[in-house]
């Protein structure tokens, strides 16, 4: 009888761990919810610090235009020389500039741009608050009245709101770019027809929808970077983890978001 007992515990092992996941996941879930929204509720009330914004934007935009320039331009090359080579196969290489500018402004550009600002400022956002925990700077803000989602998140998360999409709109220009100099210098196009055949194929909305999603993807960068730096645990390690959480987190939810946006702006 006992044997069967146990025997009975161990197949129940497996579906308590899934179940013990899913319980853990949904909480996460509803922790980062109830961040975000008390987060926009405090951008609707002021004080609000312009000068933590001021250097927000500085951070997250300014400091981040190199990266998605260098990432852009290389895209926007390597996509070009994919598509001629595909489209060789069928007759078709002239729909190089149409294809490069419709991948860069619809997808390639937000989603590669919010990488690499994942990776450049969850990161840091992540670490920096993290820190402040660690050494008990955010129980100081306390201390003076001063509310510490307030000052330190609302005006990140503002800042990746307006910023991204710039750097988006930035990228894709510098993509788009990229494949016209591949073009024109290694594929054989004449300038001229190439850039045409992008202006007059390109859409409003097509350029639109990448700067939503950009805009979409920097409010995540920023609330993944805060949500795990306000509750990093202690020491290093702590920081680390956080650190290390932030990234991986927001770069999940852009490739979520992507579809779920693509889904919404682009189907049948």
């Amino acid at each position: 009888m006992s044997g069967s007992a146990a025997a009975g515990r161990r197949a129940l092992r497996l579906p308590g761990a899934i179940g013990r996941s899913v319980l853990g996941f949904l909480a996460s879930v509803g922790r980062v919810t109830l961040f975000a929204l008390r987060a926009l509720g405090h951008m609707l009330r002021p004080p609000f610090y312009w000068r933590e914004f001021g250097q927000a934007v500085m951070q997250i935009g300014w400091f981040s235009l190199p990266v998605v320039g260098l990432t852009a331009v290389f895209t926007g090359g390597a996509l070009a020389l994919q598509i001629y080579a595909g489209g060789n196969r069928f007759g078709a290489e002239a729909i190089v500039p149409q294809i490069v500018a419709l991948g860069m402004s619809r997808e390639l550009g937000p989603v590669l741009g919010g990488l690499m600002v994942a990776a450049r400022v969850a990161s840091s956002i992540a670490a920096e608050i993290g820190t402040m925990k660690v050494t008990e700077q955010i129980d100081a803000l306390t201390t003076l009245s001063t509310d510490p989602m307030k000052y330190l998140t609302v005006p990140r998360l503002l800042a990746a709101t307006l910023t991204v999409p710039v750097l988006v709109g930035v990228g894709d220009s510098i993509g788009i770019m990229g494949g016209w100099l591949v073009g024109v210098t290694q594929l054989g196009f004449n300038s001229a027809t190439y850039l045409g055949n992008t202006v007059d194929f390109l859409e409003p909305w097509d350029i639109g929808s990448g700067l939503v999603k950009g805009a979409a993807f920097g409010f995540i960068v920023a609330l993944m970077g805060c949500y795990h730096g306000m509750n990093s645990g202690r020491g290093a390690q702590g920081v680390g983890a956080a650190t290390k959480s932030a990234v991986v987190s927001s770069s999940v939810l852009i490739f979520a978001a992507n579809y779920l946006l693509t889904g919404m702006f682009f189907s049948a």
